[in-house]
C-alpha cells in the first residue's frame, strides 16, 4: 500500500512526459524543434487502444502505437527536411491532424466521438519489487508501477549512452551546433535529423500507448498538453538526459498535487486543474530569463 500517494502518482504521471521528452531531446540536440510531440502522443494513444481492443494483445498495441507515431514523425521529417517547409507550422499542422483524425477514427471504429474503452476495462498491472516496496518514500518511487515506468528509465539511460558514448550521438549533437563542419566532412546533417525525428516518433508512440492502456480507454485529446510540457522539460532539464528525469518528476508531482488538492482545498476545481499548466508557464518564463541573462554575461 502506498504511504505517499502523491509521490506514487507523480511517478506514474511523469512516465508519458519522460517518454516524449526523451524523444524530443534527440530532435532538439540535432537542431530541430519538434513541437509535434503532442500529436504523436495522441496518435500512439489511439492506435494502442484500437489494436488491443481488436486483437487483445498488448504487444500488438505497442506495435500499432509505435507505427502510428512513427508515420506522423516520418511525415513531419519529410516535409520539413526534404520539402523545406517551416518546422513550426508543420508541427502545428501535425498536432491538429492528430487531434481531428483520432476523433474521426474513434467514431469509425468504436461508434463514439467520446470515450472508447476496452472490453474488460483493465489497466496495466503494477510490478511490485520485493523489500523496496515496503520502504517509505523509496517504495513509492521505485515499486508498484507498470513496466512502462521502468522501461522509460531504461530507455532514458540508453539514450544517454547513445548520445554521449557513440559516434552516432556525437554526430547528432554536432548537427545542432556544427552542421557546416559536418557537411564539410561529407556527413549529411539532415540524415541524422531525419533519424532523430523517427526516434522521437517511436518514443511518443510508446508514451502515448501508456496513456490509453494504463487507463483502459481512449479519450479525445487525452494527451492534454503533455507534448508541450515535454518540450518545457527538455529545456528545464538543461537538454541532458539526467536533467529530463528530474524535471519530469517535478512536473509529475505538480500534476499529482493538483489531483489530490481538489478534495482538500476549498478552491474552484478549474483553478486547481490549471496548476500544472501555470507551473509550466512560470518555468518557461524563468528559463527564458535565465538563458537571456546568461547570454548577456557571456
Amino acid at each position: 500500500m502506498s504511504r505517499f500517494p502523491v509521490l506514487h502518482s507523480a511517478v506514474t504521471i511523469m512516465t508519458p512526459l519522460l517518454w516524449a521528452a526523451t524523444g524530443g531531446l534527440f530532435t532538439e540536440l540535432s537542431g530541430m524543434l519538434n513541437i509535434a510531440l503532442e500529436g504523436m502522443l495522441l496518435s500512439g494513444a489511439f492506435a494502442a487502444l484500437a489494436a488491443v481492443y481488436y486483437t487483445g494483445s498488448v504487444a500488438a498495441g505497442l506495435a500499432a502505437a509505435a507505427a502510428a507515431s512513427l508515420a506522423l514523425a516520418f511525415l513531419l521529417a519529410f516535409t520539413t527536411l526534404k520539402l523545406r517547409s517551416n518546422v513550426f507550422i508543420t508541427g502545428l499542422a501535425a498536432n491538429l491532424f492528430a487531434s481531428g483524425t483520432t476523433v474521426v477514427l474513434s467514431h469509425r471504429f468504436f461508434g463514439t466521438r467520446g470515450v472508447a474503452a476496452l472490453r474488460d476495462g483493465v489497466g496495466l498491472p503494477p510490478v511490485e519489487i520485493p523489500f523496496i516496496g515496503d520502504m517509505p518514500v523509496l517504495g513509492d518511487l521505485f515499486s508498484g508501477h507498470s513496466v512502462y515506468v521502468y522501461a522509460g528509465w531504461f530507455f532514458l539511460f540508453t539514450a544517454w549512452l547513445v548520445l554521449y558514448r557513440t559516434p552516432f550521438g556525437y554526430r547528432l549533437r554536432a548537427c545542432g551546433k556544427y552542421s557546416a563542419a559536418l557537411a564539410s566532412l561529407g556527413i549529411r546533417p539532415d540524415t541524422y535529423r531525419f533519424t532523430a525525428f523517427l526516434i522521437s516518433g517511436f518514443c511518443c508512440g510508446i508514451g502515448g500507448s501508456f496513456l490509453s492502456l494504463n487507463l483502459g480507454a481512449f479519450v479525445p485529446g487525452m494527451s492534454a498538453g503533455k507534448g508541450w510540457t515535454a518540450l518545457v522539460i527538455i529545456f528545464l532539464g538543461g537538454r541532458r538526459p539526467q536533467g529530463l528525469l528530474a524535471a519530469a518528476l517535478v512536473f509529475g508531482f505538480a500534476d499529482a498535487f493538483s489531483n489530490y488538492a481538489q478534495g482538500i482545498f476549498d478552491i474552484p476545481a478549474d483553478f486547481i486543474l490549471a496548476i500544472p499548466h501555470m507551473f509550466a508557464l512560470l518555468v518557461m518564463i524563468g528559463v527564458s530569463v535565465y538563458e537571456k541573462r546568461k547570454g548577456e554575461v557571456a
